[in-house]
């Protein structure tokens, strides 16, 4: 009878956060809505993967939530983050290296539910194993910058 009631319990604390989130104005927002809205990746991204804005804004101060989908075989070369990057794999698998150095041989595989976090300032690269979404979690503005400046997407790429 006690584990009966804990669902219950659940939904009574999701109902009271929605409505006072509801009477200050704050959105509440509830993850696995398949009608999440796909676009390019910007141009600081290697062309052919799609980003997603779940919350937040990239672009300006503060957290935010997006997910990045990329083709088997997307590789995007050693770079660094002014903040601390928290990435979990949704799908596929994820390599992921650090340091200044695309190495393969030295790339760990994340598989789905996989985490990692690259504290800011510290060099990493990645590659999507098979088709693979991931979900980065920082602190805004995103900015990425390539290690090796001539790493960085052309104009006439995209």
């Amino acid at each position: 009878m006690r584990h009966r009631s804990l669902p219950l319990v659940a939904v009574v604390a999701i109902a009271t956060a929605c409505a006072s989130s509801a009477s200050t104005g704050t959105t509440v927002s509830l993850s696995g809505d398949p009608s999440i809205t796909w676009g390019p990746a910007p141009a600081v991204f290697p062309p052919g993967a799609q980003l997603a804005v779940l919350g937040g804004d990239p672009s300006k101060t503060g957290e935010f939530t997006v997910r990045l989908r990329m083709p088997a075989g997307y590789k995007i070369p050693p770079h660094t983050h002014p903040t601390d990057e928290n990435v979990t794999v949704v799908s596929g698998a994820f390599k992921v290296g650090m340091g200044n150095t695309f190495d393969a041989s030295a790339m760990k595989t994340l598989p789905q539910g996989g985490f990692v976090t690259a504290p800011q300032g510290m060099a990493h690269y990645a590659m999507a194993v098979g088709e693979t979404i991931v979900q980065v979690h920082a602190i805004g503005p995103f900015v990425l910058t390539y290690v090796n400046p001539a790493d960085a997407p052309k104009a006439d790429q995209r």
